[in-house]
């Protein structure tokens, strides 16, 4: 019997602009690491975590890891627990799933370790209890990628991947600073009108069946978010003019990566990605930041148990 696993998941994109709360892709490069040891006591607890530049809860409830966990042992009627350590990768406020990620970390460490391992879909659930406790609700678009790997919609109880061709190619540019995802949400306050949630329920339409159908055409016409970019675009310095050097060059369209700061833009290739990413990262040092850009497959890799 195994009593110890260490698995891996990377960073996403949440949103993909169109799709708030629901729509996501996981991306290769940054991500986090939780390795996760089953022990005798029925309990979760977390012994260590590294690499994280602020104070995070070592207290397994207040842990969108040990949350996940604690959900997980009550659901299965576990008569064992688990302890767990964390590796931060992904800087927590960047935009790219850094609570997310520890979750889904510890997740599939922990799955590794039952008698009778679940399937990726099942340990959804659980995976959207933990993240709960970072962002305040049980949303999916970043857990479900993180999961399945690649584009994910990811509804209250649903995981459906979407497929994409392999040579389209996301530019996530993070900036060195950090954006609480609190504090996004809050400047999503507020009325909307109803011609608003049309159209983005359009453009998520067509981004949907531009994915589908592998047709850029249809994801170009619909990559605009006009729902949440307007009200977020402001506490990102810079956003503007980083969005259109993605533009200008070629991309099939540009917005924030979750709640931000982080910028994402898709392109129909490797090589229009390479050429992109140093214009959108002159953006940001002309803001005054410095910043890393990851290319990456839009079908990007899923969480995987590496040891």
């Amino acid at each position: 019997m195994r009593t110890s696993a260490t698995a891996f998941s990377p960073a996403s994109v949440g949103n993909i602009g169109v799709g708030f709360d629901i729509l996501g892709h996981s991306i290769t490069g940054a991500g986090d690491r939780a390795t996760v040891r089953r022990i005798d006591e029925p309990e979760v607890r977390i012994s260590a975590i590294r690499g994280s530049t602020v104070d995070l809860p070592l207290a397994a409830p207040a842990n969108t890891a040990g949350a996940a966990l604690i959900a997980l042992r009550v659901a299965l009627q576990l008569d064992y627990g688990f302890e767990i350590e964390l590796d931060k990768g992904i800087p927590l406020g960047s935009g790219m799933g850094g609570s997310a990620a520890s979750c889904i970390a510890a997740l599939v460490a922990a799955n590794a370790l039952l008698d009778e391992p679940l399937s990726r879909t099942a340990l959804y659930p659980f995976a959207v209890t933990g993240e709960a406790v970072a962002s305040g609700g049980r949303h999916g678009d970043n857990v479900g990628p993180m999961l399945l790997g690649g584009v994910v919609l990811a509804t209250a109880n649903h995981t459906v991947s979407v497929p994409v061709p392999p040579e389209w190619t996301c530019v996530l540019v993070h900036p060195d600073a950090v954006l609480e995802t609190r504090r996004a949400r809050a400047a999503l306050q507020g009325s909307y009108e109803l011609k608003q949630f049309v159209t983005q329920s359009a453009n998520l339409s067509l981004v949907l069946a531009g994915c589908w159908r592998g047709d850029a055409a249809l994801v170009r016409a619909g990559l605009e978010d006009v729902l949440v970019e307007p009200r977020r675009a402001p506490l990102i310095e810079g956003f503007a003019a980083v969005k259109q050097a993605a533009l200008d060059h070629d991309a099939m369209g540009a917005s924030i990566s979750g709640a931000g700061p982080s910028v994402f833009a898709w392109f129909e290739s490797p090589v229009q990605a390479q050429r992109a990413a140093p214009a959108m990262q002159a953006a940001f040092a002309a803001a005054g930041f410095t910043s890393q850009a990851y290319l990456s497959p839009v079908a990007g890799p899923a969480a995987e148990v590496i040891a």
